[in-house]
């Protein structure tokens, strides 16, 4: 019996830094796809996805199966992003939602919602780390495996482009933005590294729940807003403001149960809360993180014209930076 190569060893995802589109030969982009991001190992016919903060997620996503037999054994270590697509082939985060959460989808779930894992990133294969390589090689050899698959794609990257331009392309079709990679970098695991730079259409924030008011009406008993925080660069807890639109009635549900268990008497907050939101305040323990999107971060910083995304499991609280 030939010998089992051993899965290759996980790895914390690298992490694109926010800013305007850069210039110059020394680029490449890609399209900024709208999902969870997954590192993701496979040897022979083992398969293990891990998230962003390093939980398994293997099971929720049988999708990736389809890796074993695209890739004939070759052990690999891919990262990439799992999005649920519209017919249009845009991705929907709203419908990714239904499958963010269930640990071992039934096959109803998985035809009704399926979803398509976007690879753009080779970190292993065939027993040789490719952390060190510079981008341009790392994306080469991630092209040469030809895995492209009903549920698996490998977006094409456009080197020598206006990433500007390449933004109102994404603006036209209706994605989320774009993402530069410097060309001759190498990979920098768990690092928010500059040499790649994130440009989005929609301005989108991780926000750690601080607290909730009920509401009223036929929300009476139901939470009617969620009060926001991010860290600082100095570990502060900053408040953002409140979010009390975008929410469907079952993620409403949803999120009393979870605001109820981590109640507390004081605001987590490391600076005062407005008078007339905080004497309404039910707070709680900062550890649930979400996703919202807002219009205008305003010199005080708080968030105007923002609303709910959903949980985001994926992350930890430290993420929620501003």
């Amino acid at each position: 019996m030939p010998p089992i190569d051993p899965l290759p060893p996980p790895v914390s995802p690298m992490l694109a830094t926010a800013g305007e589109p850069p210039a110059g030969p020394g680029w490449s982009f890609e399209f900024k796809w709208d999902g969870v991001r997954a590192v993701t190992a496979v040897a022979g016919e083992r398969i293990r996805a891990q998230s962003r903060r390093g939980n398994e997620v293997t099971a929720g996503y049988p999708e990736l199966l389809d890796l074993v037999d695209l890739l004939d054994g070759r052990p690999v270590l891919l990262d990439g992003e799992l999005v649920a697509l519209d017919e249009a082939g845009r991705p929907d985060f709203g419908t990714l939602q239904h499958r963010m959460h269930v640990r071992s989808p039934d096959p109803q779930l998985v035809e009704r919602i399926p979803v398509s894992y976007i690879v753009f990133d080779l970190l292993y294969v065939d027993g040789v780390s490719l952390l060190g390589e510079p981008y341009d090689r790392r994306r080469e050899l991630l092209e040469e495996l030809g895995i492209a698959g009903s549920r698996v794609q490998v977006p094409p990257a456009a080197a020598g482009v206006s990433g500007a331009q390449l933004l109102e392309v994404a603006r036209a079709h209706g994605l989320e933005g774009v993402v530069g990679k410097r060309r001759a970098s190498r990979y920098e695991p768990g690092r928010r590294s500059a040499a790649w730079i994130k440009t989005a259409l929609l301005h989108t924030q991780e926000v750690v729940i601080g607290g909730w008011t009920a509401g009223e009406g036929r929300r009476a008993h139901n939470v009617g807003a969620l009060l926001l925080g991010a860290y600082d660069g100095s570990g502060s807890l900053r408040y953002l403001g409140h979010v009390g639109t975008g929410f469907t009635e079952a993620a409403l549900r949803s999120l009393l149960v979870e605001l109820r268990a981590r109640e507390q008497p004081a605001s987590p907050f490391d600076e005062e809360v407005p008078r007339d939101e905080a004497r309404k305040a039910r707070w709680v323990r900062p550890e649930l993180v979400g996703e919202v999107v807002y219009r205008v971060l305003t010199k005080e910083g708080r968030l105007r014209h923002a609303a709910w995304r959903g949980l985001r499991s994926d992350k930890d609280p430290a993420d929620a930076v501003i």
